[in-house]
């Protein structure tokens, strides 16, 4: 008999009983499906036998860890019925290249086969043919050695260079009606659970669409033309560069050719950053350069290379924070909890923003305040500006895209840039690097280098700071001048080293935990890369330190 604490309640079970029979059982109190269990702060899948276990929690395709699941289930569903339909042969290749909104953009190359509509009817119909069969997902360990020597028979070079490095004696595929791949993260037990989702045909591939807040709601598809060119062009590049995985990246360093790669990156970059400056110079009626973007972008670490880029072509940029124009902390607005709500646009006091913004434009000398964040009050210190034919304003802050903070200013005086660090790096060819995760490493480090927090803070916030830039950032992601991908194909080597004693501190019976884990496996993927060659007006030294900037 195995005991198990559920709400406080002991209930035993009979050796053999598999948690999705338990799952099963409690189902009815869930509104939602239960895709996994966390058995004493242990994420298990639901075909595994029941343990002896003194807290046991139900996880839904609503929480993170279970919306993960259907998500990477989904593209293994979707996988075994394109190959199915297109016939292997016809199939070259298969890569699910980057996120989209809610969904996955990916991007098949065919031998003598049209991506048409018809065609991905036939694959969606399949998909939903296996869902109701509830086609079992079944998983299985092998050797590292073994699997290796199949992946490279199946023609999966690039999950066969990953595997190269991999110092874990056995692997766990996963496996459907015959068709086998290899996936970072656990599954649900069968296609069954995997009623949602939709296919979208756009640019030269397509979009498998997912659930969003609503597990059981996928939302129409609402193209995002300038973030899918500014992801595809990185993608393309990490692919002429050989360096589209993390066997390509792992390739590199161990060849001892990592400083050559990590000096073109640079190079791209402040490429990129010049011409965007080159942009801005070639009209003279932007006088605004607005910045935005989500947390561990890099915002500030940009806006210096862009002043200088901008002096370079004889501009003569100034800094403007947004958050030096806060209302005083008592007259701040208040989230639903009673607290202060930092990140509402009304914590800025507009009317004053407007007012200075609109008087330098017209030439006139106005007195720039700077936000005193202990005392929580807004003050002036003799800091005036005026601006002559070749000053500009750079604004950073996390409403600059928002046309209701600079209300009073002619749209054509304003140049909006949005900047986020959009890995393009991809695990595998199946397997994607999520790019809140590259952020959130980013944060991580930053926070305990700069702010004395630990991961486990860091974490615990995160879906705050996430619902935040939901809100106030990516609804207006379109509506800009130019978009800046700020990571670095090379970074999360680096961001490795600092990264991991951090987060191997976060006790394992605390929330976080569960987070922290799937962020090691993630990072055991990398070989470690010394931060000794890393410029040092980098993006990454914003993060990592040794910058040459104030950051």
């Amino acid at each position: 008999m195995v005991r198990i604490m559920i709400d406080g309640v002991e209930k035993g079970y009979a050796k053999g009983t598999t948690w999705l029979e338990v799952a099963r059982e409690h189902q009815k109190e869930y509104a939602d499906d239960i895709l996994l269990v966390l058995a004493d702060r242990k994420l298990q899948e639901l075909h595994k036998n029941v343990e002896d276990c003194r807290q046991l929690e139900f996880v839904t395709a609503k929480d993170k860890a279970g919306m993960l699941t259907y998500r990477r289930s989904l593209k293994f569903l979707l996988l075994k019925a394109f190959y199915e339909i297109a016939g292997e042969g016809k199939v070259k290749n298969l890569i699910v290249d980057f996120s989209l909104g809610n969904g996955y953009f990916v991007k098949p190359v065919l031998d003598g086969l049209l991506l048409t509509e018809a065609f991905l009817g036939q694959v969606k119909a399949r998909m939903l043919a296996y869902v109701d069969q509830g086609m079992p997902i079944v998983k299985r360990s092998m050797s590292t050695k073994k699997a290796i020597d199949l992946f490279h028979e199946h023609g999966m070079y690039d999950k066969e260079r990953l595997f190269n490095y991999r110092r874990v004696s056995n692997v766990n595929l996963y496996e459907m009606d015959g068709f086998e791949d290899y996936f970072y993260g656990y599954m649900v037990p069968d296609a069954s659970y995997l009623k949602y989702f939709d296919l979208v045909l756009y640019q030269d591939g397509f979009v498998l669409l997912f659930p969003g807040a609503d597990p059981k709601v996928v939302d129409p598809f609402k193209p995002k033309d300038k973030l899918f060119q500014v992801l595809k062009e990185s993608c393309d590049r990490g692919r002429r560069l050989k360096l589209a995985d993390v066997g390509d990246l792992n390739d590199r360093i161990a060849q001892g050719r990592a400083s050559q790669m990590m000096l073109i990156e640079e190079a791209l970059m402040e490429k990129q950053i010049g011409d965007i400056a080159a942009r801005i110079g070639a009209d003279r009626s932007k006088k605004f350069v607005m910045i935005a973007g989500p947390s561990s972008s890099g915002k500030t670490t940009f806006s210096h290379r862009l002043s200088i880029q901008l002096m370079a072509i004889g501009l003569n940029p100034h800094p403007i924070g947004v958050d030096d124009y806060y209302v005083n902390r008592e007259d701040s607005p208040r989230d639903a909890n009673g607290n202060y709500d930092y990140e509402a646009l009304e914590c800025i006091d507009l009317k004053q923003f407007n007012l200075d913004m609109s008087s330098l434009l017209a030439g006139e000398r106005v007195q720039l305040p700077r936000y005193n964040f202990i005392s929580g009050k807004r003050e002036y210190k003799g800091d005036y500006l005026t601006m002559g034919p070749e000053d500009i304003l750079v604004i950073e802050g996390i409403h600059g895209l928002n046309d209701r903070l600079s209300y009073a200013l002619p749209q054509e005086s304003k140049f909006k840039i949005y900047i986020s660090a959009l890995t393009s790096l991809n695990i595998d060819e199946h397997n994607r690097v999520p790019t809140t995760d590259g952020r959130l490493l980013r944060r991580i480090v930053r926070d305990a280098r700069t702010r004395g927090k630990s991961a486990q803070d860091t974490i615990r916030m995160w879906d705050s700071v996430r619902s935040g830039e939901e809100h106030n950032i990516f609804p207006y992601q379109e509506n800009v001048d130019a978009m800046f991908n700020s990571a670095l194909v090379y970074e999360l080597a680096v961001l490795k080293q600092y990264a991991e004693p951090l987060l191997f501190g976060i006790p394992k019976d605390s929330l976080e935990y569960v987070e922290a884990k799937r962020l090691l496996k993630f990072l055991d993927y990398f070989l470690g890369l010394s931060s000794e060659d890393v410029p040092k007006n980098s993006i990454l030294r914003e993060f990592i330190g040794g910058s040459c900037f104030r950051v």
